[in-house]
């Protein structure tokens, strides 16, 4: 197979986008990491993510439990499973992130946001914007949602980057044992959660997780697990990731930058331009059930397809001029929380999370810039966000 075809090759973990387009125009291709099939065309990932009988989310879950890994919770969440039970499963759950919810979360991530640009803005020179800002509001967000005493979310970050990077398929044997330990901890720390919540419930979500729904059904305690697992890396790289790549992008259109900077009411739409150009999200595994064919290409029984989601974002036969950023880009459906019965469920949370932290940043910022031109990607075939974002700010209210 052409190395240039390779998923994870540091060329392609770099800038993806010329590999997808190539995918794009040869169609369904086999690429590495372990020759799976990759849909890489708008209308061909629809079709893939809207028929679980035929292509099943148990090929996430393939991805996430490597043979070195004796277990992980996170292989049978949710987001791994088929009908029926993924439609128990998500009903049960979907309630904890509705418009209800989150309007008594609001006023306590802007309180987040507030305090994180104050420490941010007290830095002189450049400073890292991943790890002093855009880490902070998530991790605290879900540590709040969790009930977790506040000293627990910073080992939050390693566990979700433990869990989101396992479908690259390379982790030599010292990686290995140190992700088998990451994630043994990670449990434990959940048991003890669940147990305390058990015997003192609180106004969290896990305390809401363990009540009986209106039938009295009770979610079991490996289902508990699973979607704590899950909930995670949904929960943390996201957003981590959405505001990075979003302050990425702005650096890089200095007119959009000082329209946003200037008119924050334009938050929204950048966001969804964001979501579209650079997303958070790049992929998804599936697993085919059957000999099916996909745009003439025979995909054979137990094989495993990458889905390209930000591919299909670039697709230019569904989005104009889709190489360009655009921020007056008139709003069409597109796919950066998935699609179908597997459409993330923590979408209005990310968007919430990103609209209160970026309001709070820019109400105090004249301008920012790139501290350094050269940016190193996470490692990950499912996520994609840099892995530090030095930044320089110009407060608009410089200190004296």
């Amino acid at each position: 197979m052409p190395p240039s075809l390779d998923l994870m090759s540091p060329e392609t973990r770099a800038n993806p986008y010329p590999l997808y387009a190539e995918l794009r125009r040869s169609g369904i291709r086999q690429v590495e990491p372990g020759g799976m099939w990759a849909v890489s065309r708008y209308d061909d990932v629809v079709t893939v993510m809207k028929d679980p009988r035929r292509f099943s989310s148990a090929g996430l879950g393939q991805g996430f439990l490597p043979p070195w890994l004796p277990r992980n919770p996170v292989a049978q969440s949710l987001v791994m499973q088929d009908p029926p039970l993924h439609t128990r499963l998500r009903g049960r759950v979907s309630r904890t992130f509705g418009p209800a919810a989150l309007a008594v979360l609001e006023p306590k991530i802007r309180a987040i946001a507030d305090q994180l640009t104050r420490q941010l803005l007290r830095h002189d020179g450049s400073v890292d914007f991943m790890s002093e800002f855009a880490l902070h509001l998530p991790v605290n967000v879900l540590g709040l949602l969790l009930g977790l005493h506040p000293e627990q979310s910073p080992q939050l970050k390693q566990w979700a980057d433990d869990l989101i990077n396992l479908p690259a398929g390379r982790h030599p044997p010292e990686e290995q044992h140190r992700v088998r330990e990451s994630l043994a901890s990670l449990e434990q720390c959940f048991e003890e959660l669940l147990s305390t919540r058990r015997a003192s419930p609180g106004d969290d979500l896990v305390s809401e997780l363990l009540r009986p729904d209106a039938e009295g059904a009770m979610l079991s305690h490996d289902e508990l697990m699973s979607f704590l697992f899950a909930l995670l890396p949904a929960g943390v790289e996201t957003t981590v990731y959405l505001l990075a790549n979003t302050l990425v992008v702005l650096s890089e259109h200095p007119e959009d930058r000082a329209r946003v900077l200037k008119n924050p009411a334009l938050l929204p739409q950048l966001l969804e331009e964001v979501l579209r150009y650079e997303p958070p999200a790049h992929s998804s595994l599936r697993l085919v059930t059957e000999d099916t064919e996909l745009s003439g290409v025979r995909l054979p029984q137990g094989s495993l397809v990458v889905v390209l989601l930000a591919s299909a974002l670039r697709d230019e036969r569904h989005f104009p001029d889709a190489d360009r950023f655009r921020l007056d880009r008139e709003r069409s459906s597109h796919l950066a929380f998935g699609h179908g019965i597997h459409y993330c469920l923590g979408a209005l949370l990310a968007r919430l999370e990103a609209r209160l932290g970026l309001e709070a940043l820019f109400s105090q910022l004249r301008d920012f810039s790139r501290a350094s031109a050269e940016l190193h990607w996470a490692p990950s075939l499912i996520a994609r966000g840099p892995l530090a974002l030095p930044l320089h700010l110009t407060p608009t209210h410089p200190r004296e």
